[in-house]
Parts: structure tokens; C-alpha cells; sequence
């Protein structure tokens, strides 16, 4: 199957970049390549192009997409919180622009022994990178049902987190759930009938809470932004498109602090605790998708991007 993943907010994340054609860019996020071949044909035979995602499959397929802009680009397989060491081998010490794509793609979601859709049966995977070995089966089987019950609270955003957590643990008493089609159905029987009805695919939230925890998706957002920003040439630019709102939130937080980190009392007449601003956001408000990019790509409904200015 060809990776295929339609690039979210393409041109307002080429145009917040502000990119310098002998510039160096990262792309940490690199899937397809989309948003990367855009950076490409904006750089002359000075700049240059880091691409990392942790993907094998995303890594094939970049690879042969940016094909004509080989003398421009470097690709590592690596996950974009490895991104200070990943240039440190390369011997790049700072870049003009780095940006992240946090979607999940089309590719992954489509391809259905990756296990990330609830809409095909297939294994309980959800590894973004298959080299590692623990899958949302192992979490479905093996994490009690508390943790199972805040993993779905909190990165599902579930109210019936409570009801499900409790099925699962009751079900795979019977027999270890191994697919998606088993946990969908587990799902469903612990959301009451007349719920199942509105607000989308039951089993959505919680699918979305396990391949957060599988991924570690928001520990790696929380503890690369500040590096990401460090990294950053003055005038540099980070990123990021989010899809949901736990991702959102830390992108907004981090942002701000690196704005604005002093944490004297408001009532000192002068700052004490040393603490510098790095930049300053360029997004009060987040970029969200036109009207007519949401009825082309319906999984851009929800990004929303944000942008940093090293200063």
C-alpha cells in the first residue's frame, strides 16, 4: 500500500516558517514528505532539509518522494525528541525552523494491521515505531483497570471511562483481547444504547487514548518544546499542528512560559528570578483550517497550528 497522507495546514505552515532559501530546516514529524517537499523547492543548494519520523514505512516513503531533492535533504529514522542529538551527529548546531505535523496519517490509519482504526479488525497494535515492543494489546491486557480508567479519562477525554475500563478487565478474564475489532466491541457494550447513537464512533475516544499511551505522544510534545526552541537560530520558527485538545493545551502552555518564564510576584517592582524570555508567539489565537480545506480533507477538521519566534 503507497503512503498517502493529505499534508494539514500546508501553505499557512510554509508561510509561518518564513523560510530562508539557505536555511536549515527540521522536519520532525517527517511522514510522507508533504509538508517537507514544500520546504524543499523553497531552498537553494545552500539550505538544507532534516527529516525524522520514527516510521519505517514513513521513512520509504519520504525517501522516494523528495527523490529530486536528495542534495538538499538528510532523512533519520529517530523520534523528534532524540531532535538535539539527531543534529549534534550531523554536526548542526542550530536551525532557522523546525516544524512538527502531530496528526496520526492516512497511511497509518488506513493501513489496517497497524491496529490504529476501529474501523477494520485487526491486531491491537498501534506502535507508531514497530521497534519497540510493548502494543495496546499488552496495555488492554496487562495495566489494571485504575490506570486503564485514567488513561481513558484523561487522553480520551471519555466520560464513560469508568464503564469501559471495567468491561475490558472483565472480558479479558474470559481471553486476552488481541484486536481491534474485540476491543470495539467491548466498547460499545459498556457505553449505554442511547450514547452509542451521537458524537461520533464509540470506541474513538478510547482508541485515541491507548495510541497516545503506546506512543508516549504527549510525554515526547511536553519534553521536547523547550529544546526545540533552544534549538532555534534567532528568528527561528517552531511549528506545530496539533489534533486534539490535550496536545493543543501543552503546545500553548510551552509557548507561553517560554514567552514569558519569570515567576516573581507581581507585586515585585522588578524581576529577581533571572529568567529570560526565549521569543515570542506569533499565534494569539491558533491557525485553523479554511472552510474549504475541511470539506477536502475531513481529518483536518480538528488541527489547529501555533507558532514560536526565537527572539
Amino acid at each position: 500500500m503507497t503512503f498517502k497522507h493529505k499534508s494539514v495546514l500546508l501553505e499557512e505552515t510554509i508561510d509561518s516558517l518564513n523560510i530562508k532559501p539557505d536555511g536549515i530546516y527540521v522536519d520532525g514529524t517527517l511522514g510522507g514528505g508533504g509538508h517537507a517537499s514544500q520546504v524543499c523547492q523553497r531552498l537553494n543548494s545552500q539550505g538544507r532539509l532534516i527529516g525524522i519520523d520514527q516510521d519505517g514505512a514513513a521513512i520509504l516513503a519520504a525517501s522516494q518522494r523528495l527523490k529530486e531533492y536528495e542534495d538538499k535533504v538528510l532523512i533519520v529514522r529517530s523520534n523528534y525528541q532524540e531532535i538535539k542529538q539527531v543534529l549534534k551527529e550531523l554536526g548542526i548546531q542550530k536551525a532557522d525552523g523546525i516544524y512538527l505535523d502531530l496528526g496520526v496519517s492516512s497511511y497509518q490509519f488506513d493501513t489496517a494491521e497497524r491496529g490504529f482504526s476501529y474501523r477494520a479488525d485487526a491486531p491491537l497494535d498501534m506502535r507508531m515505531d514497530l521497534r519497540r515492543t510493548e502494543t495496546a494489546a499488552d496495555i488492554v491486557n496487562e495495566y489494571s483497570e485504575m490506570d486503564l480508567y485514567h488513561i481513558i479519562r484523561d487522553y480520551g477525554e471519555e466520560k464513560f471511562a469508568k464503564n469501559i475500563a471495567k468491561h475490558v478487565v472483565k472480558a479479558r478474564q474470559e481471553k486476552r483481547i488481541e484486536t481491534t475489532g474485540e476491543l470495539v466491541e467491548i466498547i460499545k457494550a459498556a457505553i449505554p444504547m442511547k450514547m452509542r447513537a451521537v458524537g461520533g464512533h464509540p470506541a474513538k475516544k478510547t482508541f485515541q487514548a491507548l495510541r497516545i499511551e503506546v506512543n508516549h505522544e504527549l510525554e515526547v510534545l511536553e519534553n521536547s518544546i523547550d529544546t526545540m526552541i533552544e534549538l532555534l537560530n534567532q528568528g527561528g520558527r517552531l511549528c506545530i499542528i496539533t489534533f486534539h485538545s490535550l496536545e493543543d493545551r501543552i503546545v500553548k502552555q510551552r509557548f507561553r512560559e517560554n514567552e514569558n518564564p519569570c515567576v516573581c510576584p507581581p507585586d515585585f517592582p522588578a524581576c529577581v528570578c533571572g529568567r529570560t524570555s526565549k521569543g515570542k508567539v506569533i499565534t494569539r489565537k491558533p491557525i485553523i483550517p479554511t472552510e474549504r480545506e475541511t470539506e477536502e480533507n475531513k481529518r483536518s477538521k480538528s488541527s489547529k497550528l501555533r507558532v514560536f519566534e526565537r527572539v
